[in-house]
């Protein structure tokens, strides 16, 4: 077995959610303590970890950014190794995307470029986001890269395969919080009562309105609500409603549409169900948008010089705060194919860990190529 597929095994089993990822961060650095020292500097971040790799006649610095944490997930896969962390799962992949990265940074240590490289492992991913406030670090604007890329798995596509395309690949997404009050009371006095479940139905079908009237049909925008919590027994009507869920729009603009359109509604709710409606957008992740030149010259180089298959793909809803990132600094983002049954955030998800070498050797050829220009 591969020390690297040890290393995901490793990984695997010990989850953690954003900003919590201090056994994650002792394991990635005890490893790289491991390495030889001459032209490596590790800085240490929150839960984050920065290791730069001095090149031997640098231009430019490379980076390179991986995603650390879990999610709040029961593990169902029945794996040897599985999460240690009863509640706690990589469900996302992230246990890939952290190995791929040391197997990437193992190999340019010992066998170093003339640029400058620069791995971001970075924290809480999955909420409440740490690739802005890690943008904002002393560390990354003394060592702001010149280009960045990263990967995320993508259980749909073989291993082998990696897809791609210029421009818009992830979207906009924000979260949604929404709280309702209004006036309990006995189940047999109803009209003495202001019940929140009934606003939260209502509420529920508003918001797909939204989508189906306000969004030009040509565009593309989700709103989904995945929780709602109301209620305490069968015989009491609700006084509190919270609705939770999440906004994906291929526009800033939409985004902002959305949004509007989500406050007037609730002001409609308010006076339809004399009750009070307040609203948190949460965490906000700005889209996924690669640079062309840079995505295209990386799609032709891994189709000619390596025996990964590419495919160009289309965007995606997916959500993934690598796009504050992008947003600074050129660069990409590409799916890397692990062939599960299963898929992102699911709790059975399992890749095929032959994919790890598979994008170990590609990032390699790749960064070589660039690091030596």
């Amino acid at each position: 077995m591969s020390s690297f597929v040890q290393i995901r095994r490793d990984l695997h089993q010990i989850p953690e959610l954003g900003f919590q990822e201090f056994k994650t961060q002792a394991y990635l650095l005890s490893y790289l303590q491991t390495l030889p020292k001459e032209r490596l500097e590790i800085k240490q971040w929150e839960t984050g970890i920065f290791v730069r790799i001095n090149g031997t006649n640098p231009k430019k610095i490379i980076g390179y950014r991986t995603d650390i944490d879990g999610l709040p997930i029961e593990e169902e896969t029945g794996l040897e190794f599985h999460s240690k962390h009863e509640t706690e799962m990589h469900a996302c992949g992230h246990d890939f995307h952290m190995t791929i990265a040391l197997g990437t940074l193992t190999h340019f240590v010992h066998h170093p470029i003339k640029d400058d490289l620069l791995f971001i492992f970075q924290p809480a991913e999955e909420g409440p986001g740490g690739a802005e406030p890690m943008l904002q670090t002393e560390i990354m604007k003394a060592w702001m890269p010149d280009m960045i890329l990263a990967l995320h798995i993508a259980p749909e596509y073989p291993v082998g395969t990696i897809a791609t395309r210029e421009g818009l690949l992830f979207a906009n997404t924000s979260e949604l919080f929404i709280d309702l009050k209004g006036k309990g009371g006995h189940a047999a006095f109803p009209h003495q009562t202001n019940d929140m479940i009934i606003a939260a139905c209502s509420l529920v079908s508003q918001l797909q309105t939204i989508i189906s009237r306000n969004v030009d049909p040509l565009d593309s925008a989700v709103i989904t609500i995945g929780k709602i919590t109301s209620g305490t027994v069968q015989n009491i009507i609700a006084e509190k409603a919270r609705l939770e869920g999440t906004i994906r729009t291929l526009s800033v603009e939409s985004m902002e549409k959305v949004k509007k359109r989500i406050e007037e509604i609730l002001k409609g709710i308010e006076v339809g169900f004399q009750c009070e409606a307040t609203i948190d957008f949460g965490v906000m992740y700005h889209q996924v948008y690669n640079e062309a030149k840079l995505t295209r010259e990386f799609m032709e180089f891994v189709e000619h010089h390596t025996d990964v298959n590419v495919i160009e793909c289309k965007e995606a809803m997916t959500g993934e705060d690598f796009g504050y990132m992008l947003k600074e600094i050129p660069g990409f983002m590409f799916w890397l194919g692990v062939d599960s049954d299963y898929g992102l955030h699911h709790s059975k998800l399992n890749p095929n860990e032959d994919a790890l070498d598979t994008a170990i050797n590609m990032i390699c050829q790749y960064i070589e190529y660039k690091g030596n220009e």
